[in-house]
This record gives C-alpha cells, sequence and structure tokens, in this order.
C-alpha cells in the first residue's frame, strides 16, 4: 500500500495541508480526486455535493435547454409570411411554427411560445449572464443563477444527489457565441454551485468504486477528515467536509446510476437520437427522475451571423427529435407536470435572415411544469420589417426568471443576505411572473 499524498485546500487567507489516511490506496486517491472528494473548495463540482438537495417543493425541477450564441425566433418559434422557411400547423389549431421542427409541432398543446422576450443588451456574455439571473452586470457584485436558486430552494443536505447539474451538449455546426456563462452560487454559497457533466455518454467519470473494501478505507479516510474539521472549525472547512459526505454518498448510492445512459432501453435512446444533444436530453430526464431539481443542457454554436437559415437546416433533425423526445419520455412517465422545460438562449437574431444580434424581440419556449400550455405569449409585427417590433405582450428577462421561479414553486419575494450583510432580492423588484403562464 503506498503512501498518499498531502492535498490542500484554501480557508480564507491561509492554506491548511491535510494529511490523508494511508489505509486508501493510490487507485482509489485519484478516484475520488476525480470525483472532487478531495479537492480544493474551488472545484464547483465538489462544491455541489456539500448542499445539493433531493426534495423539491411540490416535486416540482426544472430542465432548461440552453441555446448558447443566440437563436433565430423566425426560423424556429416566430415564423413570418415570405422568410426562409415554410411553416407547419401544430397539434393546437392556430399556431404554426417553421416546418423544420415537425414532431415539436406535435407537442404544442404541452408547449407554451413566448415571442415577445425584449432585453437591451446585444453583447453575448452580458446577456447570458442577464437572462440566468435576472439581473444587470453593472457592478462586481455577481448574482446567483437559477439553477443555483432551484438548488438553495429545493430542500435538504441528507440527499445522495446534486441540486443542480450542467450538461455540455457540444456544438455541430461552429463552437463560436462567445465567453460561455458558467452559472455560480454567489451569496448563496458554494454549495450551489452545479456539478459538471462534460460528456452525457460518460456521465460522471471515476465514480465507481475501486475494490470491494472502499467502504472501510472510506470510512477511515472520514474519520481523519472529520477530526481536522472538529480542529480547524471554519466555514469552508465544514463545507469542505460536508462536500466530502455527500460525494461519498453519491458514490455509493444506487441513484447514481442515473449518470449512466447504458442503463436505458435502446429504444428509449434511439427516440432522443444519436447526437450529443439527444442523449444530453435523455441524461436530463434520467436526473430529474432520481432527484436532481434543475438541469441546463448548454448546446453551443448558434451565433449565425452568415444567416441562420443553413445552419439550422442542418440543427433541426436532431434539435427537434432530442427534445420533442423529452417532452414526450417526461409525458408517459407522468412526469411532465412536476418538470418544467425551458427552452432559449440570450437573445434573438434579426429579421430576415438572422444574421445579427436582436435583443429588442425574440422567443422562448416553456413546456410541463404545471403551466398554462397550447398558447402564444406576445406578438411581433408583420408587414414592413416583420418580427422587428413586439406589438403585444413584452416580457423581461426579470419576468421569465419570476415566471420559472413561481411554476417551481418558489417565493419570488425573498430575500438572501450579500456582501456586507446587504439584503439581495430573490428576483429584481421590477418582475412580474407571466399571469397567462402561472397566474
Amino acid at each position: 500500500m503506498s503512501s498518499l499524498p498531502t492535498s490542500t485546500f484554501d480557508v480564507g487567507r491561509s492554506t491548511f495541508d491535510v494529511r490523508c489516511s494511508r489505509t486508501l490506496k493510490r487507485r482509489d486517491l485519484l478516484r475520488l480526486s476525480a470525483a472532487g472528494m478531495l479537492s480544493g473548495v474551488s472545484v464547483p463540482w465538489f462544491e455541489s455535493l456539500a448542499g445539493a438537495a433531493v426534495d423539491r417543493p411540490r416535486g416540482k425541477a426544472c430542465i432548461l435547454l440552453w441555446m448558447d450564441g443566440g437563436p433565430s425566433q423566425q426560423h424556429t418559434f416566430d415564423p413570418k409570411s415570405g422568410g426562409e422557411f415554410r411553416t407547419t400547423l401544430t397539434s393546437v389549431p392556430g399556431i404554426r411554427i417553421v416546418d423544420q421542427l415537425p414532431r415539436l409541432a406535435q407537442c404544442m398543446q404541452d408547449m407554451a411560445l413566448v415571442r415577445s422576450m425584449t432585453t437591451e443588451i446585444n453583447g453575448h456574455y452580458d446577456a447570458k449572464y442577464f437572462l440566468h439571473t435576472g439581473f444587470k452586470r453593472t457592478t462586481a457584485l455577481e448574482h446567483p443563477a437559477m439553477g443555483c436558486i432551484a438548488s438553495s430552494q429545493a430542500g435538504s443536505l441528507d440527499g445522495d444527489m446534486p441540486g443542480f447539474v450542467t450538461i455540455d451538449a457540444g456544438w455541430e455546426i461552429r463552437n463560436d457565441g462567445g465567453r460561455l456563462y458558467r452559472s455560480i452560487p454567489a451569496y448563496l454559497g458554494l454549495q450551489h454551485a452545479p456539478l459538471a457533466v462534460n460528456d452525457p455518454s460518460k456521465g460522471l467519470e471515476n465514480l465507481a468504486p475501486a475494490g470491494s473494501d472502499l467502504d472501510a478505507r472510506l470510512q477511515l479516510l472520514s474519520q481523519s477528515e472529520s477530526r481536522f474539521a472538529e480542529r480547524y472549525a471554519f466555514p469552508a472547512v465544514g463545507a469542505k467536509q460536508a462536500a466530502f459526505n455527500r460525494a461519498v454518498r453519491l458514490m455509493q448510492s444506487k441513484r447514481s446510476q442515473a449518470f449512466d445512459l447504458e442503463k436505458e432501453p435502446e429504444h428509449i435512446r434511439t427516440a432522443y437520437g444519436d447526437h450529443k444533444f439527444g442523449r444530453s436530453c435523455l441524461l436530463a430526464r434520467r436526473l430529474v427522475e432520481a432527484g436532481v431539481s434543475f438541469v441546463e443542457v448548454v448546446q453551443r454554436g448558434w451565433d449565425d451571423h452568415e444567416g441562420a437559415a443553413k445552419p439550422i437546416v442542418a440543427r433541426a433533425p436532431w434539435m427537434d427529435a432530442g427534445m420533442a423526445a423529452l417532452i414526450r419520455d417526461l409525458k408517459a412517465r407522468g412526469m411532465l407536470d412536476d418538470t418544467l422545460v425551458v427552452w432559449m438562449g440570450e437573445f434573438g437574431r434579426s429579421p430576415s435572415q438572422g444574421k445579427d444580434h436582436f435583443c429588442k424581440a425574440w422567443s422562448s419556449v416553456l413546456a410541463g411544469g404545471g403551466i398554462k400550455t397550447g398558447q402564444v405569449v406576445g406578438k411581433t409585427n408583420e408587414g414592413k420589417n416583420p418580427g422587428s417590433e413586439i406589438i403585444d405582450r413584452p416580457v423581461t428577462s426579470p419576468d421569465l426568471i419570476a415566471t420559472l421561479c413561481t411554476a417551481l414553486g418558489i417565493d419570488i419575494h425573498q430575500e438572501f443576505l450579500g456582501p456586507g450583510s446587504r439584503p439581495m432580492p430573490l428576483v429584481d423588484k421590477s418582475a412580474t411572473p407571466i399571469s397567462e403562464l402561472v397566474g
């Protein structure tokens, strides 16, 4: 049995050395380290395990399908006459979307289209921040992302699944769209940072136990960690100890099988499609089913400055298959009423060909979650320069965040203590939930 290295982590301005128990074999140490169990408190995977929850308010969960770069509304869910795509009838009379999305067209009774999203931000990163938090990025103060809010409001510290998971669905046209936004918990606490899955097909690598005697050796390591936590009673040390305990429970939990897509029947995997986005949607469903409160699937590459039509023709088959399969699968399992599915990006594209950023009037989609579906909220203009103006029911980013919170059973009037014990509202005080959906 080899001797183990010293593990270090930061607490305030000091750095402490922790002599790991010599009872763990090197391969176990590597697995635990890869899982974040022996890492510093600055590692999001590790941090998220300290306070993730299983118990959800009213059992609600959310899956955010984030189209990074800004998808064109007129080439997806708000087509205009004379546009580059034909339109198709949906399962709700009077509502039409582009004919590139035939499966989603047949899910319209379970979806609501918000065609009147509007902000004032045309820059990628600031817009992503605004749409994830509901607050503008105007000072050094960081606000918690929606997924972190859901984690903090979702329940207990003693569950064995994280409260918030992000899944990288990659890119299949081009890898652009500016700097990626990484969800942070800010003043909610490091324990509500997301657990990151880099490849849905691989799930959580290094999660499987290494050896039949791992339990006994983990117990000895846990005793060593506990003694250190008792000796140095700093908040960050307590967070590390809690994260260690949560990570061990996840390793030993049967629910960790939710990260393994091979456990899913082949016909279900086929329905979602043999592409990274579809596999990410399937993994999101499995995680919600296992108790995760918020899952974000990040699909990159939607910054179509050469025009939206051609790349969307290439994307539409896998987007249509994956998202429609997710909605149908949730419904077949009796989970759709308790799972809110959201599709959006940081803004839309300019009217007509969709070449430029366009924050003035664009679309997002919500499905399930107990909201009022089978409808369109808001309207953009026809006639001259169609889609360039909102003519009915503008919806802001704070309004959308307030709507998601309300649908998840989260009290939007709560306040938290920010830096310097400053009271921080959960959502911007200007926010009004979309009454047509959650009223």
